[in-house]
């Protein structure tokens, strides 16, 4: 991992200041003498700049995205806890960690954190920008914001702006953690019971009933107590409370709520994406409940150099993940195309 200390302090959109942010990346392979071979990871909610091993089978050696080919950078969003800065960071000015201090970040403040390193690294064009989920918000952004540095773009599990549907969830979530009553306290460790349930609240949603019902059903018909499925909800709780932060995640949803293409543009969502000049490939999962189909198909209707594809896959939302081999055999076709 990579990290690149800013010197200019970092205005986010809320009015808030960052005076010392730190970003933390990484890059695999190298960038040819052309320049012209950036593959640019946007990532999820939960995970980080490490690419290779959170989307293995798509990115790293013998991959698709290999790096023998491709210069690929992935860079850890503001507000998280992997080493950009947020929440557990310590804050210059006071000598003390930011913890619930910290200014609320938006989708378009990660993008403009994305253009920062950008500069740093001389990358003048992306090749190709990818991203599931939450990372495809900032994908997005970043082809209007940007729209002539990027060439191609690959969306998954993702929306042109978070619907009610969404924001519904987040909420769930942060009422969970602001039911614990320490997740405002000044400690690493605030929040860790409110998180879980958070946690468990939106793996609802990363699933669904079939994979559940398939994967998590009890055989013995007269168990009454301690089932297969309230184990598996503990067990990917506990893991997530192990590796991050309540601060971070309750800030994070709200970015997450903020995200509208046609936020402050005076343009309709529609409008905004058929401005979009990228060649596109979008993904969806046919059990995805969080970011249904039907979001996919709506940003491929209307980015004039769209193709949509659609996977059935009974893992839902979290297919993006799982679903390795599909998504590189559809991701290499359209890029043989191109």
């Amino acid at each position: 991992m990579n990290y690149l200390n800013c010197t200019i302090p970092f205005a986010t959109e809320s009015g808030g200041t960052i005076s010392d942010l730190k970003i933390a990346y990484s890059t695999y392979g190298k960038l040819n003498k052309e320049k012209n071979n950036v593959v640019w990871v946007c990532h999820a909610l939960t995970s980080n700049s490490a690419v290779t091993e959170w989307w293995p089978g798509v990115v790293g050696e013998n991959c698709i995205i290999d790096p023998k080919k491709y210069f690929i950078v992935c860079a850890n969003i503001i507000g998280s806890c992997y080493g950009t800065t947020g929440p557990t960071s310590v804050n210059a000015a006071t000598g003390q960690p930011y913890f619930s201090n910290f200014p609320a970040v938006t989708i378009r403040d990660m993008v403009k954190a994305h253009i920062v390193l950008r500069q740093h690294l001389e990358i003048e064009s992306i090749y190709l920008l990818m991203a599931g989920s939450m990372g495809g918000y900032q994908a997005l952004e970043w082809c209007v914001i940007e729209s002539q540095r990027i060439q191609n773009l690959f969306l998954v599990t993702t929306s042109a702006a978070e619907s009610a549907w969404g924001i519904a969830i987040h909420t769930s979530q942060r009422l969970a953690i602001e039911a614990d009553s320490s997740w405002r306290d000044e400690h690493l460790e605030a929040g860790k019971a409110g998180l879980k349930a958070a946690r468990a609240i939106g793996l609802l949603t990363y699933r669904n009933y079939r994979i559940l019902v398939e994967k998590q059903t009890d055989t013995d018909p007269e168990k009454t107590d301690n089932f297969k499925a309230s184990s598996y909800i503990n067990y990917q709780g506990d893991k997530l409370v192990k590796r991050f932060n309540a601060q971070s995640y309750w800030l994070l949803t709200k970015a997450m709520d903020s995200h509208n293409l046609a936020r402050g543009r005076n343009k309709t969502q529609e409008q905004v994406l058929q401005s979009m000049p990228q060649r596109t490939l979008i993904m969806g999962i046919t059990s995805d409940l969080l970011c249904p189909v039907e979001e996919q198909k709506h940003i491929a209707d209307n980015i004039p150099d769209a193709t949509y594809i659609e996977i059935d896959s009974s893992y839902g939302h979290d297919g993006f993940l799982i679903e390795c081999g599909k998504i590189s055999k559809h991701l290499g076709d359209w890029l043989n195309k191109g």
